[in-house]
């Protein structure tokens, strides 16, 4: 069974940081591209970055460029996103997903806020 589990949302405040985790099982991980997507309140899904099979390349954002960095560990089956210098307009919820079999996590919410 594929499966993407994401943890670390939670609630920071600005100027603040936080790192999201993804666990994938169930399928080849290190040959699949990995993304987090995110929702924020009134605005369609976006992707916030991406990073190839190798780890070799990534992709971000305009909005969080210079702010977050995605990361990925082929030997756990991960992907991270660190995010620092949160912005009240990162909030909303965070997804991972793989290529493979267009596979989503259940997604993790993030609240940034005084």
């Amino acid at each position: 069974q594929v499966r993407l589990v994401e943890s670390g949302g939670g609630l920071v405040q600005p100027g603040g940081s936080l790192t999201l985790s993804c666990v994938a099982s169930g399928f080849a991980f290190s040959h699949w591209t990995s993304k987090w997507f995110r929702k924020r309140p009134g605005k369609e899904i976006e992707m916030v970055a991406s990073i190839s099979p190798s780890g070799a390349t990534t992709d971000y954002a305009d909005s969080v460029k210079g702010r977050f960095t995605i990361a990925r560990d082929n030997v756990k089956n991960t992907t991270s996103l660190r995010m620092n210098n949160l912005k009240p307009d990162d909030t909303g919820e965070y997804t991972c997903y793989s290529r493979h079999m267009d596979s989503w996590g259940q997604g993790t919410q993030v609240f940034v806020s005084s």
